[in-house]
């Protein structure tokens, strides 16, 4: 590609568009005859539903049906657990959606779900996550399709023999995507075809799923998400709401909107689930590794199987000859996890990052120089060499930039009043992922340009930076290209999400583009009036990649500041230098590795699934009660990157960077909060209570 547009900052196109109201989301679509839907959730832990009497709600004005078990349109059995509501009147789990109420209004329908009438016959049900639970086993997998364990050499062996030896248990809570835009769809269907506006990060798989699901072609369903309101990995397959829609439409005969409740976001639609992290390093008095074992614990349920990948951040991470990684999983009556931001990956640096403090600080190193005296020549997991790896220039430039040099080794040796000051670090890496995808490319005679690519903008600048690599790839100023995106009438795309969007997407377009400017170099005279178009796909070059490591690296920095009365955490500033490849905007990659972070302190701090063991359910499922960071909690937060060309990728040269940034941060605040104070917080989020009254705080 030629350099022009990209690399260069610009606004997201559709920005006014959002600042002003006029992006249409899933349920803001004008449409006539529309009605309403919302639903119920199940208020058993574990058992069956014995009757349903909807008559109380059917009396409600305004109230038009009741879709339970008993009456809803029958859905293909076999295509996805999770996706065959209201077929049988088993439950699974305490708020599984197990009726539907459709009305004329949004008021109706919600005052006729508080009265559907269910009983249950319950049985008794386990949904507590613990070290010792009887029913933990290995999976064959664990997301997407990595190996469950992993072993080299003879760690146990090495571990015993080591000088310096850091053995310590980890552990995470629940935590829940709680996007602005919650899930949420508009169905409709006219004549067998099947047309729904829904808030997804991948509307492919979407109208796949429908498909299957009421058995009719493909075509027959359109899928549109032009706007997305965040979604943080909850979108990235389809769920519950728009399943829910479409059942409700066929059944009413007209359009139907369902949009799931902020309560009802935490449960049916996935969450992160908790782990308990046991993490082995055995060194040298150099702080060199020679044994590093992980053994990570989460939780599924008894509907689906989900198996975070929480170890295997450590199998490519630092170099060490003995090496051992497990996962172990166990089926509570819970709601099924899912993908939350860089799924694996941060719950499991969490804990990685945090030992490699805790062993610095055994062997009396800077943390920075034990990371880089282990730095690997070659993927430590696969033996592959590293496309590209950048995680010294990270550490090395953010500690430049943050002012890690006059750090004292000491904990508790820096005070401002009442205030204990402490900085930390951590490293972060994210693979460096391409699927196949599609693009087609047109020309117009008035010299204009037409992009059509089925990626998803969920808020990321997608669609933007797209737009910015198409010009480029044309020759041509941007603003003779238009880009089209968010409809599954598109050529074919993968999902938003996996930090792999853009990386595809923009390969499918290249070529496209490359493609196009090829056959206008040998065309003669006029274009026809809808011009020419050429398509391209990328499914036999992305098959035929070379096998190497890629990933993208990172630093984050934090300084924190503690109270020495009250225990109270604040974070001073935050800093974190990443190598993501090419960046193609500024503007939005700057926002992403600074959301990234923002969600890291927040998971640091804040965050945390409270499960009351009675019932099975959360007790703080809102906003009001789960607490996340807020602006006040962010009061200095700056994100650089390293120029990285990095050819064994794309060709646009780019990695994805909507992950990287929160994979690292908790462990740096924990690291940070442990130098300020002397205390080591192995459970999150690091709450007050969690630091005053210890012996080692000062």
């Amino acid at each position: 590609m030629s350099a022009g547009a990209v690399g260069r900052a610009h606004p997201r196109l559709e920005g006014r568009e959002k600042v002003t109201g006029t992006a249409r989301y899933a349920v803001e679509y004008p449409l006539d005859d529309v009605t309403y839907a919302w639903a119920v959730p199940a208020a058993a832990v574990r058992g069956r539903i014995t009757r349903i009497d909807p008559d109380p709600a059917l009396a409600v004005p305004g109230v038009l049906t009741v879709l339970h078990h008993g009456n809803a349109p029958r859905l293909a059995a076999g295509v996805e657990a999770e996706l065959h509501l209201l077929q049988d009147p088993v439950v699974h789990y305490r708020g599984q959606l197990v009726a539907l109420v459709v009305a004329e209004s949004i008021e109706a329908a919600r005052e006729g779900a508080r009265h559907v009438l269910i009983e249950y016959d319950t049985e008794p049900h386990s949904t507590v996550l613990t070290a010792d639970h009887p029913g933990l086993y290995r999976p064959e997998k664990v997301n997407p399709g990595y190996p469950t364990d992993t072993t080299e050499g003879n760690f146990d062996a090495a571990f015993e023999a080591a000088e310096v030896r850091v053995d310590v248990t980890y552990r995470t809570p629940a935590y829940h995507n709680n996007p602005m835009e919650p899930h949420a769809t508009t169905a409709q269907w006219r004549d067998g075809q099947l047309l729904l506006h829904d808030s997804n990060q991948g509307s492919t798989a979407v109208q796949a799923a429908l498909a299957e699901l009421f058995e009719i072609p493909r075509e027959s369903v359109r899928v549109i998400s032009e706007h997305v309101g965040g979604g943080f990995g909850s979108k990235g397959y389809p769920k519950a709401a728009v399943v829910l829609a479409a059942l409700a439409a066929r059944q009413v005969g007209r359009p139907v909107r369902l949009a799931l409740t902020r309560q009802q976001l935490f449960g049916p639609i996935g969450y992160r689930t908790p782990t308990i992290q046991r993490v082995r390093l055995g060194s040298d008095a150099d702080g060199r590794i020679a044994a590093i074992c992980h053994d990570a614990i989460s939780q599924t349920s008894t509907l689906t199987e989900f198996a975070e990948q929480t170890a295997v951040y450590t199998r490519s991470m630092y170099a060490a000859p003995h090496r051992r990684t497990t996962h172990r999983l166990v089926r509570l009556d819970v709601p099924t996890p899912f993908w939350m931001r860089a799924p694996g990956e941060c719950p499991g640096a969490y804990a990685l990052e945090s030992a490699m403090d805790e062993l610095a600080a055994a062997c009396g190193i800077d943390p920075i120089e034990l990371r880089i005296r282990n730095e690997p020549t070659v993927d430590p997991d696969q033996g592959h060499p590293f496309s590209s790896r950048n995680l010294v220039a990270c550490l090395t430039e953010g500690a430049r930039r943050f002012g890690w040099a006059d750090r004292d080794l000491r904990p508790g040796t820096r005070r401002d009043g009442r205030w204990l000051i402490g900085t930390g670090v951590a490293g972060s890496s994210y693979p460096a992922r391409a699927r196949a995808s599609a693009a087609t490319a047109t020309a117009f005679p008035d010299g204009g340009y037409l992009v059509r690519i089925n990626a998803t903008d969920i808020g990321t600048g997608a669609r933007t930076a797209l737009w910015l690599v198409a010009a480029d790839a044309l020759g041509v100023p941007p603003e003779r290209v238009d880009i089209r995106i968010g409809d599954s009438d598109l050529p074919p795309a993968g999902v938003a999400g996996g930090s792999m969007g853009t990386a595809s997407w923009s390969w499918a377009v290249v070529r496209a583009c490359q493609e196009l400017r090829d056959r206008l170099g040998h065309h003669s005279g006029t274009l026809p009036p809808e011009g020419t178009t050429v398509a391209a796909s990328t499914a036999d070059e992305v098959r035929a990649q070379q096998p190497m490591a890629r990933y993208a690296y990172g630093a984050q920095f934090a300084e924190v500041r503690v109270d020495v009365d009250t225990g109270e955490v604040r974070v001073n500033r935050m800093l974190g230098v990443f190598a993501a490849g090419r960046v193609v905007n500024p503007t939005t990659a700057r926002s992403q590795l600074i959301g990234g972070m923002t969600m890291g302190i927040s998971m640091a701090l804040h965050e945390e699934g409270l499960l009351d063991e009675r019932y099975g359910d959360w007790v703080n499922h809102d906003l009001a009660t789960y607490h996340i960071t807020g602006c006040a909690d962010v009061e200095q937060i700056e994100a650089y990157w390293v120029d990285e060309e990095d050819p064994d990728l794309n060709p646009a040269g780019v990695k994805g960077l909507g992950e990287i940034g929160i994979v690292g941060t908790a462990a740096a605040i924990a690291n940070a909060v442990r130098h300020a104070t002397g205390v080591r917080v192995r459970d999150l989020p690091i709450r007050l209570d969690k630091l005053i009254g210890t012996s080692s705080f000062t």
